[in-house]
C-alpha cells in the first residue's frame, strides 16, 4: 500500500474538532457548578430574610459587583491558560483591580469611620465562618471547572489550578452574597477575599494532580 493511499484510509470518516467546545464545557461547568452552589447554599444556610429590599440598596449591588468582576477576569485568564502556548498579557488586570478597588473603597470606609467602629467595620458578624462557608459551597464549582480545564491542554499546571480555584471561588462567593448580611466593605475585602483564595490555594496543590494530561 503506497503512503498516499494509507494517510488517506487513516483519514476516512475522522470527524472535525468542534472549536468552541471549550467555551461549551466551561458554560456548562459554571452553569451546573453555579446551580451545585446555590443549592447547597440554599439547603444550608438560606437565603437572607430582607434579600428583596436589598435588591434595591446600591451598596448590595457594589458587594455583588466585586465577585462578579473577579470572576469574570478570573476565567478571561483561564481561557489563555487553557491553551499552551498563549500569553495571559494585561487579562491579568482583570483579576488585580477587583481587588485594588475593594481594598481601596475598604480603606477609605475605615479612614472616613469614627475609630470605634473600625474593628466592628472589619469584622462584622461572621468572620469566623464567612471564608469556610465561601470555600465549601465552592466545592461544586471547583469539580466541574478542573472536569472542563482538563479536557484541554494546559501546560503551568500549578498557575492553571489555582486560577481555576480562584474562579470557583469567586463564583461561589457571587451565591453568598445571597445569604451573607454582611454590608461593610472592609469586611468583603478581607474575609471575602480570604474565602476566594481557600479554592486558589487548593487549585495551585492539586493542580499538577488533576490537570496532569
Amino acid at each position: 500500500m503506497k503512503t498516499d493511499d494509507l494517510i488517506s484510509m487513516m483519514a476516512s470518516g475522522v470527524t472535525p474538532v468542534d472549536r468552541r467546545l471549550p467555551v461549551k464545557q466551561m458554560a456548562q461547568a459554571l452553569l451546573l457548578g453555579g446551580l451545585g452552589a446555590l443549592l447547597l447554599m440554599l439547603k444550608i444556610y438560606g437565603l437572607r430574610p430582607d434579600l428583596g429590599l436589598m435588591l434595591g440598596v446600591p451598596l448590595f449591588w457594589i458587594k455583588l459587583a466585586f465577585p462578579t468582576t473577579l470572576a469574570v477576569g478570573a476565567l478571561l485568564v483561564l481561557r489563555r491558560l487553557m491553551r499552551p502556548g498563549l500569553r495571559v498579557g494585561v487579562r491579568w488586570a482583570g483579576i488585580a483591580l477587583p481587588g485594588l478597588a475593594v481594598w481601596a473603597g475598604g480603606a477609605l470606609v475605615l479612614l472616613s469611620a469614627p475609630l470605634a467602629q473600625r474593628l466592628p467595620l472589619l469584622m462584622g458578624i461572621s468572620w469566623r465562618s464567612c471564608p469556610f462557608n465561601i470555600a465549601l459551597l465552592s466545592i461544586p464549582l471547583f469539580i466541574g471547572i478542573f472536569w472542563a480545564v482538563r479536557g484541554m491542554a494546559p501546560t503551568r499546571l500549578r498557575l492553571t489550578g489555582a486560577i481555576a480555584g480562584l474562579l470557583a471561588g469567586a463564583t461561589a462567593t457571587m451565591v453568598y452574597c445571597l445569604h451573607c448580611p454582611e454590608m461593610g466593605v472592609p469586611f468583603w475585602g478581607v474575609w471575602y477575599f480570604l474565602g476566594i483564595l481557600i479554592p486558589a490555594a487548593a487549585g495551585l496543590l492539586l493542580g499538577p494532580r488533576l490537570l496532569r494530561w
